[in-house]
């Protein structure tokens, strides 16, 4: 059977820009498979806005028009949002979370800071929450019924790997101007943000390490809280969620255990660890504990 060409389209985007998800996105039947790459190209087209070079009223000309598309995807001609409009048709995609997502964008144009991790976590929810229950249309529940908080834990899941995010970046949002960390908390923990002479984060007293540790002490917790989404997926849904959130874990937990390694460049796992990571989840998918 012909593959439809926008959700071809979708796909090749997600095999090539999403190198993280892609390992677990290839665990999922065809259909699933589409769908979620489908979803996954308009939230990098999205987040790619807000990281282009392009002038601030040109970046948020972009994000209104996607907006202004959102609302009426059935006339899409383009091939991405050709592609949303129909896995919306084939799986209940809550496409305001798009919206959602829109906003957090929005934020960053804005230069938004952060003083509290509640004010952090809003926007978190935005940029992250919202990618989780879009995934979780795509997952759905298993047999066992619908529970009403499958979004809730799909959400607090997006939260933690946006958490993972922002402690791995923290010298490249620095570089770019941007600091996510709260402000309240820095302050605590005694943490001015500069970077030395040769452009590696500047922590003479190891006050900005014993944050990290702290910070991902509490990430940790959101993937506690989040990975209840598991047991209410079918087990190739839950497998690939497993790897997407598993490759972002372990590098919590490598920043965790060092937190000095973020300070001089971008921390990430080798395709091996990334290959072992989706196998194991794909292994407790087929054989249950």
């Amino acid at each position: 059977m012909t593959m439809n060409p926008a959700l071809a389209e979708a796909e090749q985007i997600t095999r090539t820009e999403a190198r993280n998800f892609y390992y677990g996105i290839r665990l999922l039947p065809t259909a699933k498979r589409q769908g979620l790459c489908a979803l996954y190209a308009l939230a990098r087209r999205i987040d790619d806005i807000g990281d282009d070079e392009a002038p601030l009223e040109k970046k948020r000309a972009s994000l209104a028009l996607v907006r202004k598309q959102l609302s009426d995807l059935d006339a899409a001609t383009d091939p991405v949002l050709a592609a949303v409009a129909e896995t919306a048709r084939r799986f209940p995609v809550p496409l305001e979370a798009f919206d959602e997502l829109l906003d957090g964008v929005e934020m960053d144009l804005r230069g938004a800071t952060y003083e509290t991790f509640d004010d952090l976590r809003i926007y978190c929810r935005c940029v992250a929450g919202s990618v989780g229950r879009l995934c979780l249309s795509i997952f759905g529940n298993n047999t066992s019924g619908t529970d009403p908080r499958a979004p809730l834990f799909a959400d607090q899941l997006g939260i933690a790997l946006q958490q993972t995010n922002i402690l791995r970046d923290i010298r490249e949002d620095l570089l770019l101007g941007r600091v996510y960390l709260p402000g309240g908390e820095l302050e605590r923990f005694g943490v001015h943000l500069q970077l030395d002479d040769s452009g590696a984060l500047h922590d003479p007293d190891a006050r900005l390490a014993a944050y990290i540790s702290f910070a991902a002490d509490r990430a940790q917790r959101w993937y506690d809280l989040g990975l209840r989404l598991l047991p209410h997926l079918d087990h190739r849904s839950a497998a690939c969620c497993a790897a997407m959130a598993g490759i972002y874990h372990h590098l919590l937990l490598r920043i965790r255990d060092n937190p000095t390694a973020v300070y001089e460049r971008r921390m990430s796992l080798p395709p091996h660890e990334k290959g072992r990571v989706a196998l194991t989840a794909l292994a407790k998918a087929v054989f249950p504990v």
